[in-house]
């Protein structure tokens, strides 16, 4: 039944079969012959995993061979009969090297216990490398592990067993050096572990590995890159087998080596690498600048011969300041190419002697200016004059006048004066023959050069040696440069020749390129030294001449009157004005001041003015004040004078000024009037001019001594709508016909029958008759005629009453005549209507209109005549309206009117009478007495 199962019905399930065979002991020939039945039906790995876990797989030995000779490569069946031959001890090794099937790991893990070779063998044909490296140190098998790595090549292999950390490092590395490196053939795995050993940093050991295969080997003993490995190894790790590997070894890169045993300061090697390989130019440099034995390094020139090294041992000599040794060196090698240095050198040393034999090989090889040029110089050091004048004489490239001024600036004049003869430099060569003294040689030369600079220094020395003629000819074309005139004064001034500059300055003066500046100086000098010539100078001159800068100099030397004269024609007379205030003894003059006070434009300046003349020049500051008019403000010019208490000072400027109408002067003027007790002129004043303060002015007159005052203030009080101070006062002072004025031009009803009452009181009826007609607008019939009947005096009030009856009876007569028109014009209308009837007409009955200001009627009505006619209104102080000529003759039948009061003429063309005014009876009228009263109505 079983093997039914696992042949017809489920092979797949054969190694759960054989499992549970084995566990049940079934005989394990009836297992080999079940498992053989089944053939290659069944799965190998489960079968292999069933059968090891019961430690039972030599059962499927045959199976699994059957099934390897069939070609199955399935890893599970070979790993399977590895270890079965492994434990079989059947040819192990051989089956391990040559089946490829198998999983190395697996069977090297396997093996590892049992046989740590065979470990060994399945992990390095497996490149296992870290397990094999794991049971190579684990069993000391380091021989194998050294063979592995140098097989492998692995750089991370390497890094792993040469690690620091590895505590089996120094017995990998033995083995290394003592077996696989001298078993290997390959130059590849050679070098690969020389580089592995350098990357491990490594040096002691790869010197050790190096030495085995280079000095006691002989297949790679030849190979240059070892020896050089080798070589810069001991360079890093031990620098005392340098010498002696250097020494042995031939094949090496020895100039590259011995630049590296520079760098590592193995300065002896490297010298004995560069002689060895005939490097002597290097070899040479490493005496001089390594070693800095100049001493070996001649004895090493002198043996070997070469220009190269002499010219390297001529640049050391020279930078140590060998000078001449150096010259010596360096003609020894033919060498001219360090000519800048050598010049340098011998320029610092002194050496100009030897300088010159180099110089002179130099320009042989070299056509350069500079050597030339050094050579010139050379020559100027020596004193050799001559064979430096037969030099620049003959052709050369040499920089003559660079070295020129060379040879100026050590002081060689002499040279220098060869050399600027040669070019033409008329201005070095000025400055040579000023040098050496000969000066009017200098003057010749400086014209010639004509230079500003040139003159200059030829003026300068010719002052210091006393040469006044000679320096007078180089300033008079300095002068002439306004940017050196400066300096030129400077120095005379320093040295205290003050007449030669101011003689040469005018001098100058004529010339035609004589400038603004000289002028100007020449001032200043005349300021400082000469002050009688200032004045006359600048006047002569002013308009050349520089005003600032002059002015400065003026103010430092305090020349005041010159400075305001500079100032006026300088336009500046802000500054003039306030020169000649400030410093009046010196600067200031009547005329010329009112001639620059009009000009300036500081306004402040006007009242500074004023205040200085108020102080010096107190009688002509209404002079001043005359020309000041237009200009100044004259509330503060009266305010300053009234401050200063001399307000009477400047009466006739207030007078001239009074015309604008300004408050402050009105007032001014008025006080000075009450102070001088002129009261025509105040009277007049006051009706001209009336921007002042009224009401203080006719305070302080009202109570003055003077009747006339007292009058004024009443006109003023008047004039300002005060009118019962100004009634009260004319009528403490009787003066009736004032106050009669006063109170008909007032307008108030009180102020009028108030004076009505003083008359009345007083007894002073004449003026009451008066008053009713001058007032006779302001006037209420009821109150005249109560006072009229109680003082029993209707006669003086009975023109009054004419009058005004005169004036309601046509009032009435227009109003009956203005009521007949529309009566006539409404009959009219109703006649032209058509059927309507016509509209009843009320006729209303004529008014009583009162007396003007009774029962409250106003003050005034419109008047007309009989004929409708409008009648103007009387003016105050006029015997107002019309009256009708029929009732003129009944008015004076009745007495109403008396004789001579009113007269009457019909106008041609009118048909009516106009009244005409009583004859005398006018507040204006010339025979009105001083009281008021008319003379022909007297009291009785």
């Amino acid at each position: 039944f079983i093997e039914f199962y696992v042949q017809k019905v489920n092979a797949v399930q054969t190694p759960a079969v054989v499992g549970a065979l084995l566990d049940a002991d079934c005989p394990e020939e009836f297992i080999k012959n079940l498992v053989m039945s089944v053939r290659n039906l069944c799965p190998v790995q489960p079968l292999v995993d069933e059968v090891e876990k019961r430690n039972r797989l030599k059962v499927l030995t045959t199976w699994l061979e059957q099934r390897f000779a069939e070609g199955n490569q399935e890893p599970a069946l070979h790993n399977a009969l590895a270890k079965i031959y492994i434990d079989t001890n059947k040819d192990p090794e051989r089956f391990l090297t040559t089946n490829p099937f198998y999983d190395s790991l697996v069977v090297g893990k396997y093996c590892e216990k049992r046989d740590p070779t065979l470990a060994y063998v399945a992990y390095r044909r497996g490149l296992c490398d870290y397990e094999l490296v794991e049971v190579t140190n684990k069993n000391g098998l380091f021989k194998q592990q050294a063979r592995y790595l140098v097989e492998r090549q692995s750089p991370e292999l390497f890094a792993h067993c040469l690690a620091d950390d590895n505590t089996y490092r120094r017995q990998v590395i033995d083995q290394i050096v003592q077996t696989a490196l001298p078993e290997c053939k390959d130059p590849k795995q050679v070098a690969g572990t020389v580089k592995a050993f350098m990357v491990a940093d490594l040096p002691n050991e790869l010197i050790e590995l190096l030495e085995k295969i280079v000095l006691h080997g002989t297949q790679f003993k030849a190979i240059k890159d070892l020896q050089n490995l080798l070589v810069l190894t001991a360079i890093k790790a031990d620098k005392t087998r340098v010498m002696d590997y250097v020494n042995k070894l031939d094949n090496y890169d020895g100039p590259d080596i011995a630049k590296i045993a520079v760098d590592s300061e193995l300065y002896e090697e490297a010298y004995f690498i560069f002689k060895k390989f005939h490097q002597n130019v290097s070899a040479v440099k490493v005496l001089l600048f390594n070693l800095n034995s100049i001493p070996r390094a001649l004895e090493f020139a002198d043996r070997v011969n070469e220009p190269e090294v002499w010219s390297n041992l001529a640049k050391a000599q020279l930078e140590q300041g060998m000078v001449s040794e150096a010259i010596a060196s360096f003609l020894k090698a033919n060498d001219a190419a360090a000519y800048a240095d050598v010049i340098r050198a011998a320029e610092s040393a002194s050496c100009f002697d030897d300088l010159v034999k180099y110089l002179l090989m130099a320009r042989k090889k070299v056509k350069e200016a500079s050597i030339d040029s050094e050579l010139m110089y050379a020559y100027a050091k020596t004193n050799r004059l001559n064979e430096l004048e037969e030099f620049v004489a003959a052709p050369n490239v040499g920089q003559i006048q660079v070295i020129g001024d060379k040879c100026f600036e050590q002081g060689l004049y002499e040279a220098a004066k060869i050399l600027f003869t040669n070019v033409s430099n008329f201005s070095r060569l000025t400055s040579c023959l000023v040098k050496l003294g000969q000066y009017q040689a200098a003057v010749d030369a400086a014209r010639k050069a004509n230079s500003t600079r040139t003159w200059k220094e030829v003026c300068f020395a010719c002052i210091e040696s006393r040469e006044f003629r000679l320096a007078q000819m180089c300033a008079l074309n300095i002068i002439v440069q306004a940017d050196e005139l400066e300096e030129l004064i400077v120095r005379y001034e320093n040295l205290g020749y003050v007449e030669e500059v101011i003689s040469v300055l005018e001098n100058g003066l004529g010339m035609e390129r004589a400038h603004r500046g000289m002028f100007t100086k020449l001032g200043a000098l005349y300021a400082k030294y000469k002050p009688h010539k200032l004045m006359e100078h600048i006047k002569l001159f002013w308009q050349r001449i520089n005003i600032p800068e002059l002015l400065r100099v003026c103010e430092a030397s305090q020349h005041w009157a010159e400075m305001c004269f500079l100032y006026i024609h300088s336009e500046e007379f802000d500054n003039a004005a306030m020169m000649m205030i400030n410093h009046s003894p010196e600067a200031w003059e009547h005329a010329q001041f009112k001639d620059v006070i009009v000009k300036v434009a500081n306004l402040e300046i006007y009242y500074k003015a004023i205040a200085f003349y108020l102080a010096e020049q107190p009688m002509i500051l209404n002079d001043l004040l005359t020309v000041l008019k237009p200009r100044v403000d004259n509330p503060r010019v009266v305010q300053q004078l009234r401050k200063a208490g001399h307000l009477a000072l400047i009466k006739p400027y207030l007078v001239g000024v009074q015309e604008v109408n300004v408050s402050a002067v009105n007032e001014a003027l008025n006080e000075l009037y009450v102070n001088e007790e002129d009261y025509d002129n105040l009277r007049d004043s006051i009706d001209r001019f009336d921007n002042f303060d009224q009401i203080a002015l006719a305070q302080l007159v009202e109570k003055h001594e003077l009747l006339e005052f007292r009058r004024i203030a009443a006109y003023i009080y008047k004039n300002n709508g005060r009118w019962q101070e100004s009634v009260a006062l004319s009528k403490h002072d009787r003066l009736f016909k004032d106050a009669m004025e006063t109170a008909a031009q007032s307008g108030d009803q009180a102020v009028a029958e108030d004076l009505v009452r003083f008359f009345v009181q007083g007894q002073l009826y004449e003026c009451f008759a008066a008053c009713l007609f001058t007032c006779y607008d302001l006037l209420k019939p009821d109150v005249v005629l109560e006072l009229a009947w109680r003082q029993g005096i209707s006669d003086y009030a009975m023109p009054y009453f004419i009058q005004m009856l005169q004036e309601y009876t046509t009032k009435v007569d227009s109003l009956q005549k203005t009521l007949q028109e529309k009566a006539k014009e409404k009959e009219a209308s109703s006649e032209r209507a058509d059927a309507s009837p016509p509209p009843a007409v009320t006729v209303d009955a004529p008014m009583m209109v009162p007396p003007p200001g009774m029962y409250g009627a106003p003050a005034m009505l419109p008047q007309y005549d009989q004929f409708g006619n409008p009648m103007p209104v009387p003016m105050p102080g006029m015997m107002p309206g019309m009256m009708t000529a029929s009732m003129a003759p009944q008015m004076m039948g009745s007495g109403m009117v008396p004789p001579g009061m009113m007269s009457t003429a019909i106008m041609p063309g009118s048909g009516h009478m106009q009244q005409q005014p009583m004859m005398g009876y006018s507040p204006s009228s010339p025979m009105m007495s001083q009281s008021g009263f008319h003379p022909g109505f007297a009291p009785r």
